[in-house]
């Protein structure tokens, strides 16, 4: 594939020179992402890396997904201030399968190979893990910034999360990577993966990071647990929506690494419209993008609520409803979130603001409930 550029967004590419060499041998490369299947949602910050991916498909190399289904069990501690929750199993392997049909949005099923860690890491037995334990040293685990501040800080570190480096590491050693991607957040996680092949005989993978992409807080990299991402399997009512939201300041990284890029308008509203527009038409087509545009215009820009409004009932004929609760069950996050949001004014009945946090359930029923700027809901009484 002529247009083919292995270093497009490329931050790191380490060892340096060790790219050309890796291209000269002669054969499809093993090209590894390993991701961990704490959520079922591919964002687009996710999409970003998924796209280098493809286009290492498209010149003719072997993409190797790797489904941390049982580093997980563990939690990757990389930018972590305490040790990450352990999510169900049953939860872990929903997350992994529907994870891997979003991801077949971008990469190509028929050249990609989807592999669980769980297939060599649980047959390891306590002698070979503890081998695997002898591939790197305390000293090296503490140059992790996350890990050096914790203990700086005397914040607990556990066993198990100092094992998460030489276990990811050794999904490499299971399936003879020649090249591992990634953020640039996980440099470290890739830097071991290169030392543990060596201790095992094999020829280390080369690393490749990417930038990280910031939410539409415009602060933070974009990430689930953050809530500040937009997910590839949004509405495009949302997507539209949440993509207009962005602060000015992360126009040029999001137009770089989320469109082909070329000029764009200089009116930060224009540009911000374009971005839009080209960010919902990828994922929902052109109609997609224009419903998107059209709910934002009449929604956010002229204050009015959309043509369709989905149905929600709720428990209780008669008496109070405790509305941050019905939030709760319509739209997740928490209670104190909803009430912080109804002391804000930005939580409507039927256009006006609501005062406390308990509403008569007979001005509910049939009422026109609006959070945020962006959602509605007729409601009816169960």
């Amino acid at each position: 594939m002529d247009s083919f550029v292995p270093t497009r967004h490329a931050v790191h590419v380490l060892p340096e020179g060790e790219l050309a060499e890796k291209l000269k041998l002669g054969r499809p490369l093993r090209v590894k992402l390993g991701v961990d299947p704490t959520s079922p949602d591919v964002h687009l910050g996710f999409a970003c890396v998924l796209d280098r991916l493809r286009e290492w498909q498209d010149a003719g190399h072997t993409v190797v997904l790797i489904v941390g289904d049982y580093t997980a069990r563990i939690g990757d501690p990389s930018g972590r201030s305490s040790e990450r929750p352990v999510l169900p199993d049953e939860v872990l392997d929903a997350n992994a399968e529907q994870f891997a049909g979003q991801a077949f949005r971008i990469l190509d099923p028929e050249r990609t190979e989807v592999r669980r860690n769980g297939e060599w890491l649980a047959k390891l037995t306590f002698a070979e893990v503890v081998q695997l334990t002898r591939t790197l040293t305390v000293a090296r685990l503490l140059e992790r910034n996350d890990f050096a501040e914790r203990f700086a800080s005397k914040e607990p570190i556990s066993l198990s999360e100092l094992l998460y480096p030489p276990m990811q590491a050794y999904d490499s050693v299971a399936i003879d990577a020649d090249v591992e991607i990634g953020g640039t957040d996980q440099l470290y996680n890739l830097m071991a993966g290169r030392d543990v092949m060596e201790r095992y005989g094999k020829e280390p993978q080369l690393v490749v990071t990417y930038p990280l992409l910031v939410g539409v807080d415009g602060v933070e990299k974009m990430s689930k647990s953050r809530g500040n991402y937009i997910g590839i399997n949004d509405p495009p009512e949302e997507m539209f929506g949440k993509v207009m939201s962005i602060p000015d300041e992360a126009l040029e990284q999001w137009w770089s690494l989320l469109t082909p890029g070329g000029e764009h308008p200089e009116s930060a509203m224009e540009w911000k419209l374009e971005l839009a527009r080209r960010i919902t038409a990828r994922w929902h087509g052109d109609a997609g993008a224009g419903a998107g545009e059209e709910h934002f215009t009449r929604v956010v820009r002229r204050h009015e609520a959309p043509e369709e409004v989905p149905e929600a009932t709720f428990a209780g004929a008669a008496g109070p409803v405790y509305l941050p609760g019905l939030l709760v069950e319509l739209l997740g996050n928490s209670s104190s979130h909803w009430r912080r949001q109804i002391d804000q004014g930005a939580v409507k009945v039927n256009g006006g603001s609501v005062a406390g946090y308990e509403v008569d359930a007979a001005m509910l029923d049939g009422a026109l409930l609006q959070a945020g700027k962006r959602r509605y809901y007729r409601l009816r009484s169960a």
